[in-house]
């Protein structure tokens, strides 16, 4: 259990208030007290950025190597909160540059995850510690990180650094496929000038273009299609950019899609058309979209139902409707 005093100076740690620690420190209160998420003063003064609680901390010997419940210690949150100052301070105090916390994380991965370049310049320019660029546990090195992250300076910056890494992650991931899934057009576009692959798959057989697709991501879906991704390859699990994209109720991609001329004719192992899709979806512009872009009204699925047939199963007026306007066959018989 936390003391009332150490429960006290940990608060004043965390508000930079020195002259409550003063006090506390005359009382001989354990400055190294841990709360129950085994965190320290110490923990608190890095994580707010207060310099002057730091030096206080330094000058009265207090642990730096002390990690909490998940691992981290203070020299984490330096370069997580991105305090160049604070940081060198710790690493002249001799705080363990290598350290790492539970999900295998150094001071390199969490300064690229919240871009702090400073952090990385000093890491790796001043102490020439480029052994800290390691996988962390998940197999993301901290290219990996930023580009998930769609920071765009620490990009360049660890390009500038021949950091630079088509390296996968343990899911099979590489940085244009973190940057494809989350969105980040900007590091696709600077990726893209170094990639090799744009046709990489992931363990689930997902390239980034697909991920971006998943994602709802337009402009990376462009960008990625410029660059040479194959329109209609299918994940393990058979599903196409264009199955993805209805399910998800992405109307401007399966426009985008159909305009680049995406295969419409399901493939073999496909159970269902894009059209069976957006039915059972209940999408009507997604419909709509494909009819306009020359979707085969009547196809069968693999119970030999068309469209209709769905869509008078799920009772949608409104699609039956639509379809019956569009000239669909009512002669077909399902099994």
């Amino acid at each position: 259990t936390v003391l009332p005093d150490e429960r006290e100076f940990q608060y004043a740690a965390k508000m930079n208030n020195l002259d409550t620690m003063e006090k506390l420190f005359k009382k001989n209160v354990n400055i190294n007290a841990v709360d129950t998420m085994k965190r320290t003063a110490f923990h608190f003064a890095v994580a707010g950025g207060h310099v002057s609680v730091v030096d206080f901390l330094l000058h009265h010997k207090a642990r730096l190597d002390m990690a909490d419940q998940h691992g981290l210690t203070v020299i984490h949150l330096a370069a997580w909160i991105g305090n160049l100052d604070i940081m060198q301070k710790l690493v002249k105090a001799g705080a363990d540059q290598k350290a790492k916390n539970e999900e295998g994380m150094n001071v390199l991965h969490f300064a690229a995850q919240s871009n702090s370049i400073k952090i990385i310049d000093y890491f790796l320019q001043d102490l020439h510690l480029n052994d800290l660029n390691k996988p962390d546990g998940k197999g993301k090195k901290p290219f990996l990180l930023a580009s998930e992250k769609g920071h765009v300076d620490m990009i360049k910056n660890l390009i500038a650094l021949q950091l630079f890494t088509d390296e996968k992650d343990e899911d099979g991931n590489t940085a244009l496929h973190l940057a494809a899934k989350n969105g980040h057009s900007e590091v696709v576009e600077i990726l893209l000038e170094q990639w090799g692959e744009v046709n990489d798959l992931n363990q689930n057989g997902e390239t980034p273009f697909y991920l971006a697709v998943e994602g709802g991501n337009e402009k990376c879906a462009e960008l990625l299609l410029e660059a040479g991704s194959d329109i209609n390859i299918s994940t393990q699990n058979s599903s196409s950019a264009l199955q993805i994209a209805i399910q998800n109720g992405h109307l401007s991609l399966v426009t985008f899609l159909i305009d680049k001329n995406v295969d419409l004719v399901p493939k073999p192992e496909q159970k269902n058309s894009p059209l069976h899709l957006a039915v059972t979806s209940n999408n009507l512009p997604i419909v709509k979209s494909l009819l306009d872009g020359g979707h085969d009204i009547n196809s069968l699925n693999h119970r030999q139902e068309t469209p209709l047939h769905l869509a008078a199963d799920l009772g949608n007026v409104e699609l039956v409707e639509v379809l019956l306007k569009s000239g669909c066959n009512l002669k077909t018989m399902d099994k």
